[in-house]
């Protein structure tokens, strides 16, 4: 290529995803579930009427892109906020806008608010009696799960459509179209693509911003061929889609929960490096690792427990990377380890009869006396020290409330160490049985 030729190639004006914003339905990249023939979106535009709706997906996957091409299609007047910037002052602006446009020139207007989970409450209601009244069709976009972040009166009157990642193949296809749109004079190695495709990890405007910047830099270069290492060095590499605090967030931590329940210690070593390369903090998932020894391991491994303790005070101490190490071995150990969440359901059973029940006294055999008076009406009175009793248990004796029911709160199962509790409890008790009779 000619040194005129390769000045010739400017770094683009307009931000390389706005410039390849499609403008028709048919343009849109991804999201087949939603926009193929006869799915529910593709079938919401042929309608031509607008509906509310919640767009709840990943960065990247279209969402405002698709608002934007509704109030195109149904010729309506397109009012954007963010909920980040705005606050009940402008979301009345925005009201009185849409007013205005529908007693001058009889057009509807798209509302359209993207991160809407970050309104409050207030802010969310205040939406309300406009789209009651169908002064706004309301759209609201959303990376985190609308059932816990969208007031249900809100969410009640729009449809929630869920977007997803967009695939490889689908990145592959908007590669194609950015090199053609304004990159035609590089030549990418198939290395170098998908290195690139792997970075935007999903994410359609994390892939073009990554190739802006790939052009802009071959530009100033003066460099048309660009491979893997060059692609290495260009960018910096940023985190994967691991919104801290966010639906991905806790949809990693329920990944890697469900593979140590299920003795899968690959799965879970998996979901722990995934959770740990997003940017979790190494703590929190120390402290998962210590809910699951007790939720799902309890006392058929008991040392589970103390390994995942072990875990979390030995990254204290060494931090990052080090320390990770800790974290992984617990892991594996968790995963592999014999399950029984008989302690889990146990506690919640007790916790639940507590709470229901009456507050029932203490028998008298099972009080402290430490007192001359306390022992005079009966407090430890004919109360058994099991250490005198042969092995070491009061067979027959009763701990709880006279005239509590009898109950069975814990049920050791047959894996690990609970196997051992299970025949010890069935011996104890064929002594209490012996002993009553």
């Amino acid at each position: 290529m000619s040194d005129s030729a390769l000045l010739s190639f400017h770094p683009i004006r307009a931000p390389l995803a706005e410039q390849l914003r499609p403008a028709r339905l048919d343009d849109i990249v991804g999201q087949s579930h939603l926009l193929g023939e006869g799915k529910p979106l593709r079938l919401a535009f042929e309608a031509g009427k607008p509906h509310s709706m919640i767009l709840w997906g990943p960065p990247g996957s279209g969402k405002t892109t698709l608002a934007r091409l509704m109030s195109t299609e149904f010729d309506c007047e397109f009012i954007a906020l963010s909920a980040v910037l705005s606050g009940i002052k402008e979301i009345r602006t925005a009201i009185e806008q849409a007013q205005s446009v529908l007693q001058h020139s009889g057009r509807h207007t798209i509302l359209f608010v993207d991160e809407v989970h970050r309104f409050n409450k207030t802010q969310q209601d205040a939406f309300l009696p406009y789209v009651e009244q169908g002064l706004i069709t309301f759209v609201g976009a959303t990376t985190e799960n609308p059932s816990f972040e969208i007031n249900n009166a809100l969410l009640s009157r729009a449809q929630v459509y869920i977007l997803s990642a967009l695939s490889e193949q689908d990145l592959i296809c908007l590669f194609e179209r950015a090199q053609k749109k304004s990159l035609d004079r590089l030549h990418f190695s198939d290395q170098a693509r998908q290195l690139l495709i792997e970075f935007a990890d999903g994410d359609a405007r994390r892939l073009l911003n990554l190739l802006e910047q790939i052009g802009t830099a071959a530009t100033t270069g003066a460099v048309t061929e660009i491979d893997k290492d060059y692609v290495k060095n260009t960018l910096s590499r940023n985190a994967r889609n691991f919104d801290k605090g966010g639906d991905a967030f806790y949809d990693q931590i329920s990944a890697l929960h469900k593979s140590v329940r299920g003795s899968s210690p690959d799965a879970a070593l998996y979901w722990l490096c995934r959770m740990l390369d997003g940017g979790a903090d190494p703590l929190y998932v120390g402290r998962r690792l210590i809910r699951m020894a007790v939720e799902d391991i309890g006392l058929a491994d008991p040392r589970a427990l103390r390994l995942a303790l072990d875990a979390c005070e030995t990254y204290e101490r060494l931090g990052s990377p080090e320390g990770e190490l800790a974290l992984a071995q617990a892991a594996l150990y968790l995963a592999c380890a014999p399950k029984s969440n008989a302690a889990y359901l146990a506690y919640n059973k007790a916790r639940s009869c507590v709470a229901r029940d009456k507050s029932r006294a203490v028998p008298l055999h099972l009080r402290n006396a430490p007192t001359k008076m306390m022992k005079d009406i009966g407090y430890g009175k004919s109360y058994r020290y099991a250490h005198d009793c042969p092995d070491a248990y009061a067979a027959g004796e009763n701990y709880f409330p006279d005239d509590m029911p009898e109950v069975g709160f814990y049920q050791p199962t047959d894996y690990g160490m609970e196997q051992k509790i299970k025949e010890k409890l069935a011996f104890l008790h064929n002594l209490d049985r012996q002993a009553k009779r």
